[in-house]
């Protein structure tokens, strides 16, 4: 509301308050601009590992074995003389087999050692995926790992 001078027909002015269409400026609406952050994205290497930190050299034999409905899978993972066997003793017990990528770390602890005359032989791991969700996601790191160590893929 703001007051309006009038002239009334006497010649005298009269205050009366009323509405003003333009007593207050309004703020100018600015449109909305989307902002957009710039992320650096660092490549991480692709790895297995079977001490966390510890990158495993041996390429793996890899069956994966999946469910009529897609609904679930197993991965074995053979590492026949492993370097692990080696160093194991100065870094430290093997607590599993770790996946790691960009997206992040798949992990599984059915990791069994075998033994030909007393001496480690080979390594078996196994990962089991309960979900088509986890299957896509292991797909995604053996696509990542074969391609950074240059094999390919074979169905049976």
């Amino acid at each position: 509301m703001s007051l309006i001078k009038a002239q009334l027909s006497s010649g005298a002015y009269s205050s009366v308050a009323a509405p003003a269409a333009f007593s207050r400026a309004r703020p100018t609406m600015r449109p909305q601009v989307a902002r957009v952050q710039r992320v650096s994205q660092i490549c991480l290497a692709t790895t297995l590992e079977f001490i966390k930190g510890i990158s495993e050299p041996t390429i793996p034999d890899v069956k994966l074995t999946r469910s009529r409905d897609g609904a679930s899978g197993i991965a074995t993972f053979v590492f026949e003389n492993p370097a692990i066997f080696e160093a194991s003793s100065e870094l430290g017990d093997i607590t599993g087999l770790y996946m790691t990528d960009d997206e992040g770390e798949i992990t599984t602890v059915d990791v069994q050692a075998k033994f030909v005359n007393g001496k480690p032989s080979k390594i078996e791991a196994k990962y089991v995926m309960r979900s088509s969700f986890e299957w896509e996601r292991f797909m995604r790191f053996m696509e990542r790992y074969a391609e950074e160590k240059g094999l390919g893929f074979a169905k049976s």
